[in-house]
C-alpha cells in the first residue's frame, strides 16, 4: 500500500510516496528521470516490483518537477534535494535499515554526485546512467564515479543512445570492485523494447530482480 507524504525542503514541500515492504531488509530512497515525475508508471511499476521482493521504497520529486517546470533544476539544487530526503528519510523511515539510493537516468546521476559530496549510502543503482549526451560520446559524466567505494549497479539498455556499450564497459571495469553492470536486451533509455509486449509499469518492473539480487549481496 502506497502512502504519499510530503518531505521539506528549504521553503516549499517535495512530494514523495512511501511503499513499505513487509519484513523490510532495506529502503530504497528513488528519483525520477528529468522527463516524467515519481508518478509515471515506469517509476511506480519498478517501485512495487522492488518493494514486493523486500525493500521498502521511498520515491520523491525534484523541486521543477513539483512546479511544473519543463527543465529540470541545476546540479546544486538537486544535490541539496537528495541531501535533505536521504536526512528526512533516515531519520523517520529507515528504523535502522541500511538505505540505498537509486534513480533513473538524471536521478541517478544526481544521487551519485550528492554521494560523491558525502551523501551516505550503502548502495547506489543506476536505471540507465547518462553517461554522455545523445551523439556526444566523447564528453562523459564520469569523473566523479571512481572515488566512490559504494556498491554500484548500472542497469542499462543495449538500446540505450546515452551509454555506448564500449564506453560504460570501460568506465565501469575501472570501478571499485563491487561495481556491476547489467544489460537488459533490446531496451531503450526506458527500457522499453521493440514488440516486447510489456506495459510500461513492466518495464520498470523488469529491473527488478536484478535490483534485489544486488542489494542482497552487497547490502542486506
Amino acid at each position: 500500500m502506497t502512502q504519499e507524504l510530503a518531505i521539506p525542503f528549504n521553503d516549499v514541500e517535495l512530494s514523495a510516496s512511501w511503499t513499505p515492504a513487509s519484513n523490510a531488509t532495506s529502503l530504497m530512497i528513488l528519483a525520477h528521470g528529468s522527463g516524467a515525475g515519481k508518478d509515471h508508471e515506469f517509476m511506480t511499476g519498478y517501485a512495487r516490483a522492488v518493494a514486493n521482493l523486500g525493500i521498502s521504497v521511498l520515491s520523491f520529486n525534484f523541486p521543477y518537477m513539483d512546479a511544473g517546470k519543463k527543465f529540470p533544476d541545476k546540479a546544486p539544487t538537486a544535490i541539496e534535494a537528495w541531501h535533505q530526503v536521504h536526512a528526512w528519510a533516515d531519520e523517520r523511515l529507515a528504523d535502522g535499515l541500511p538505505i540505498v539510493v537509486a534513480g533513473k537516468s538524471f536521478g541517478g546521476r544526481m544521487a551519485s554526485l550528492a554521494v560523491a559530496e558525502g551523501m551516505p549510502a550503502k548502495a547506489l543503482i543506476f536505471l540507465g546512467y547518462p553517461l554522455h549526451a545523445s551523439k556526444k560520446e566523447d564528453k562523459l559524466r564520469d569523473e566523479h564515479l571512481y572515488p566512490l567505494t559504494i556498491p554500484m549497479l548500472f542497469l542499462e539498455g543495449t538500446k540505450d543512445p546515452f551509454a555506448n556499450p564500449e564506453k560504460i564497459e570501460a568506465v565501469v571495469a575501472k570501478l571499485n570492485s563491487s561495481s556491476e553492470l547489467v544489460w537488459f536486451e533490446g531496451g531503450n533509455h526506458s527500457f522499453k523494447g521493440a514488440r516486447s509486449g510489456r506495459t510500461v509499469a513492466q518495464d520498470g518492473a523488469w529491473l527488478s530482480n536484478t535490483t534485489a539480487e544486488f542489494i542482497s549481496k552487497h547490502v542486506a
